[in-house]
């Protein structure tokens, strides 16, 4: 199988050669004569003045009701007489008349216009506004950005891109999970701080329905169903954050909102497209360990300072029994293999004026960089149609996106784990025969991890239908409907052969955990929109409802004492099985919603939106609540001081808003008294167990949002300039609160009046520093500075979160113990002891706090167009702090391999240095000094980082309309390069219990007929 795959990845890799090579040899290909098109077609090419396509003009007979739209590869067909104009319009670039003058086929060629860049269409939910007239903060990514990615799930194509939005990735492992906050954490609960996903208009949930028990080896919170979700399938992301952009999402914006919205079939002639790249990913980061002399060095003076002589005979790594001239590097061995990456991608699209469809397929897979065969598979396909009848009164649009997830891992994070400690000099991991080497039992075969297996299968549905009728000038009506299904099917096995045979442990050991779920949910949303103009004001308003519900159901089961391995994975095989899980829970959602829209003289622009929601999550008299924003806009580049021309500023607009939004991220039946079956049995029969208390006051967390903004464009907009301050207050927190041990429970899930800030600035440059006929270079930048604090709390000191929480600090802080240094005369570690009672063990003594949350991120990218050739960098970097590679280190000393920065310990009395005297454990100064240590400020150090996130480079071979056929070639990279002074593995995740993200480089063909 192995020979197969090895073989295939050759084939790819010899046809993208061919691709590459092709250019180079100039051919002409004649396939019949070519038709004169009718006298009354005209046809032709846009393209902007670097010769690119266009996709999207408006192309309109002067004068007549006639017209067409540019394709995708900027082709256009009218009917039109000889003597006609055709007028040439497009958002960003200059309107241009042009005379056909009895010519059959034309080139047209449109001029940016710089100073209507800021027409930029967003899409803001249920109503889309231009960049220029948006009162609210929104954040945009486009499929051209998407794209140029090796990325497998959409959160990673936003990282760096986005001001305002943190996007942490868990893992490197394919498959896994990213993390997103969107400015700032505002719930106490580590669960309640998601953004609300919306694909293509429909909620989408992105919990998982994984088994904690069966997704151990994936980081994070399992299985996202983001991962389900093909970045080439998507068109935009938008990032909704202020009040003005939330608020008519209700309840589920307090977090914000990401808007995902797929591509579109575009009219024109019918349009074939066929990508296919493959790519190589390693580790981008090693830790520097000791050598095998470093290490035996290492272990003997440990020996010798805590007073053990002879080498006791169970030290097989120092006394002779292990070879001490072997030097393994076992994360290379055990992490360092190559992961590679296969991508295919067609498309069919094109259609009329009236009717316009697009079919896209996919196939994606990647391997791991474990021993084995390993690796995660997606194959997706979406399918998009949309009509308008002739007289424009009714428009559909239908949309199914459906993808099938595989997932195989090994137990990963124990790989990581023991490629770091095992000793350089330990066996080799396969005896003569080519089977696990167990060394006489004289240790543990890291390999036996790849006994134990994780096999996931998902599919994600997701369904849109929009319908709107124009009912009379300025009034339509729409609907729009969704359906989303998502399956999820876990088989986690630990077989008896994870043990060292000499044990004898047997198949009656052997575990398997089996988890499957499945979540569904539909959504109703009938609107009415009316638009009129009042003169100098424009009025717009929308009104709407909302009904969704949505199921989910799961059943996790865990067996054990099979009569063998080979029946593992069948559960009737099992002597023992015992429920994990048995979960069924439905979630309804009632709203009605509504926007007025001010727009007087183009320069003045009131936004007010409101929402009124209910959630079956809360209790019968707290289900409803209010929710709403006024956003404003002055655009003063308008007013009569700038229009005289001779001002270097273009663009002026200063903006604001406030408002509220909700949360109701705390899971199903939170409010209700709820039993559940234990282990307990009585008269043989199982029990119920209480575990929840009636709380008929459960109610909604509050977020209130204040934002002031500017943006300035200077020198007809080739500079922009855009500044952000936000203040975000997230009250009624929804916490556990404490109860007397009387009542048998340790809580009850309730709202506390705890208040949490997240305030900070938000800059953004875009800039053209280069324009030429054939030569163009962008740039833009963003920064983001947050803070985090907890403004109240009552009654902290009593409740749970005492030792973790601080009023005036933000919420992912540490409380650390304050280290002192080695004391130069004992060689152990010593804390400032804040509390004055002798003993380093207390939590009054952890006065010390850190911050983990950013100082400050962002990212700059460079984009660069030089004749037929594309450069594209983004840059990433973020300030911060982490928990460093002592948080989870052992004692050095110990039977355990160490980075090369413990050479520099105490080795003499009065040595100075920040690293204590070498110990097996034994000795309890030392083991106390170190486990205090792991939990001092001495684990916490810088984890900041500049990362060369993308590099793309493109360069397109031929043209359609040229040539008869379309060809680009590219190579792209991912994480190709990272700075810094991080002391572990990888800066972003801040473990080193997982692989870091890989480095990623991959080299790819577009074809187009």
């Amino acid at each position: 199988m192995q020979r197969i795959t090895i073989r295939m990845r050759r084939g790819i890799l010899l046809v993208l050669l061919y691709v590459f090579l092709t250019p180079l040899f100039s051919f002409n290909v004649q396939a019949g004569t070519v038709l004169e098109p009718p006298q009354s077609t005209i046809a032709g090419i846009v393209t902007d003045r670097s010769g690119n396509p266009l996709a999207g003009v408006n192309i309109v007979v002067e004068s007549k009701n006639v017209g067409a739209i540019s394709a995708l590869d900027g082709s256009f067909s009218i009917n039109a007489g000889p003597s006609d104009v055709l007028v040439f319009s497009m958002v960003g670039y200059k309107t241009l008349s042009l005379p056909i003058g009895g010519r059959e086929e034309l080139f047209v060629a449109l001029e940016e216009d710089i100073t209507v860049l800021g027409e930029v269409v967003l899409n803001a939910g249920y109503y889309t506004v231009s960049e220029r007239e948006r009162t609210g903060s929104i954040e945009k990514v486009s499929a051209a950005d998407i794209e140029k990615q090796p990325v497998s799930n959409p959160l990673a194509a936003i990282q760096g891109r986005v001001s305002g939005a943190s996007v942490v990735q868990t893992s490197g492992l394919p498959g896994t999970n990213f993390s997103i906050q969107i400015r700032g954490q505002n719930s106490i609960r580590s669960g309640g701080n998601d953004p609300l996903y919306v694909i293509d208009g429909v909620p989408f949930s992105s919990s998982s329905l994984g088994e904690q028990q069966a997704s151990i080896p994936i980081p994070g919170q399992g299985v996202s169903p983001l991962n389900n979700i093909n970045p080439n399938d998507i068109e935009s992301i938008e990032i909704l954050k202020d009040a003005d952009a939330t608020a008519i999402y209700g309840s589920r914006g307090a977090n914000g909102v990401v808007l995902i919205t797929t591509k579109k079939g575009r009219s024109g002639d019918t349009q074939v497209t066929f990508d296919v790249s493959t790519g190589m990913g390693s580790v981008s980061n090693y830790l520097n360990l000791l050598s095998t002399e470093e290490y035996l060095e290492m272990r003997r003076e440990a020996y010798v300072n805590d007073g053990i002589e002879p080498i006791p005979s169970n030290a097989y790594d120092v006394n002779g029994t292990w070879n001490q001239e072997r030097n393994t590097n076992w994360q290379r061995e055990l992490f360092g293999n190559t992961s590679y990456m296969t991508n295919v991608q067609g498309s069919v699209s094109g259609g009329s004026e009236q009717t316009q469809f697009l079919l896209n397929g996919s196939y994606f897979s990647q391997t791991d960089v474990f021993p084995g065969d390993f690796g995660n598979t997606k194959v997706s396909g979406l399918a998009n149609l949309n009509h308008r009848s002739e007289n424009g009164r009714l428009s559909l649009n239908l949309s199914t996106n459906f993808i099938s997830e595989k997932n195989d891992l090994p137990n990963g994070s124990s790989l990581v784990v023991e490629a770091l400690l095992l000793p350089p000099n330990a066996p080799s991991l396969y005896d003569e025969d080519g089977e696990l080497n167990w060394e006489d039992s004289t240790w543990n075969n890291p390999l036996r991890h790849l006994e134990s297996e994780y096999h996931s299968s998902a599919t994600t549905l997701i369904s849109n239908a929009g319908l709107t009728y124009h009912i009379m000038d300025g009034l339509d009506f729409r609907t729009n409907l969704g359906y989303t299904e998502n399956h999820l099917s876990e088989l986690r096995t630990v077989p008896s052969t994870i043990y060292d045979p000499a044990f004898g442990v047997g198949s009656e050991f052997s575990l398997a955990i089996h988890n499957s779920g499945k979540r569904s949910s539909w959504i109703v949303e009938p609107q009415l929109q009316w638009k009129h103009q009042f003169g100098n004001l424009k009025l717009d308003i929308l009104t709407g409802l909302s009904f969704q519900e949505q199921r989910s159901s799961r059943v996790s089961q865990r067996a054990t004492g099979f009569s063998s391995n080979s029946l593992i994975e069948s559960l009737s095989a099992a002597s023992d099985v015992a429920i994990l899980a048995d979960v069924e829970q439905q979630y309804r959602y009632h709203a009605v919603f509504g926007r007025l829209n001010l727009n007087y003289k183009d320069r003045y622009f009131l936004n007010l939106t409101g929402r009124r929601d209910g959630s079956s999550r809360f209790g019968p008299e707290k289900r409803f609540a209010n929710f709403g924003a006024i956003g404003a806009a002055w655009l003063f580049s308008e007013e009569e001081l700038f229009e005289n021309g001779q001002s270097f500023l273009s663009f002026g607009k200063l903006r604001g808003s406030y408002g509220t939004s909700g949360n109701d991220q705390i899971g199903d039946y939170q409010y209700l008294d709820t039993y559940s079956f234990g282990g307990t049995q009585y008269q043989n029969n199982p029990v119920l167990l209480p575990t929840r208390l009636f709380n008929p006051n459960f109610s909604w967390e509050s977020n209130k949002k204040l934002e002031f903004g500017l943006e300035l464009g200077f020198w007809n907009d080739r500079i922009m300039l855009s500044g952000n301050y936000y203040r975000n207050r997230s009250s009624n927190q929804l916490v556990g609160i404490p109860l007397p041990g009387t009542t048998g429970f340790s809580s009850i899930n309730g709202n506390l009046k705890a208040t949490v800030e997240n305030k900070g600035l938000e800059f953004e440059w875009q800039s053209v520093n280069a324009k030429g006929r054939d030569f163009r270079w962008t740039t833009s930048f963003n920064l983001t500075i947050p803070k985090n604090r907890l403004v109240s709390f009552p009654n902290l000191e009593g409740s749970t979160f005492a030792n973790s929480l601080v009023i005036g600090e933000p919420l992912n802080i540490l409380k650390l113990y304050r280290n002192l240094g080695v004391d130069p005369e004992t060689g152990i570690h010593e804390f400032e002891d804040f509390n004055g009672d002798g003993v380093i063990a207390s939590n009054d003594d952890r006065e010390v706090i850190r911050n983990l949350d950013p100082e400050y991120y962002g990212g700059l990218n460079n984009s660069i167009m030089a004749g037929k050739f594309t450069f594209d960098v983004l840059f990433q970097f973020s300030k911060q702090l982490g928990w460093n590679y002592w948080r989870d280190a052992s004692i050095p000393g110990s039977r355990n391999n160490q980075p090369r920065e413990v050479l520099n310990r105490w080795q003499h009395i009065g040595d100075v240095t920040d690293v204590q005297r070498f110990s097996i454990g034994q000795s309890i100064d030392p083991l106390i000094g170190h486990f205090n240590y792991q939990q001092s400020d001495g684990a916490v150090s810088d984890a900041s980082f500049i990362r060369l996130k993308t590099l793309s480079v493109s360069y397109e071979v031929s043209n359609v309309k040229q040539k008869g056929i379309g060809c680009q070639v590219f190579l792209r990279g991912q994480n190709l390069w990272t700075w810094t002074d991080y002391l572990g593995l990888d800066p972003e995740t801040r473990s080193n219990q997982t692989v870091p993200p890989l480095r990623m480089v991959s080299i790819g063909t577009q074809l187009t007929f």
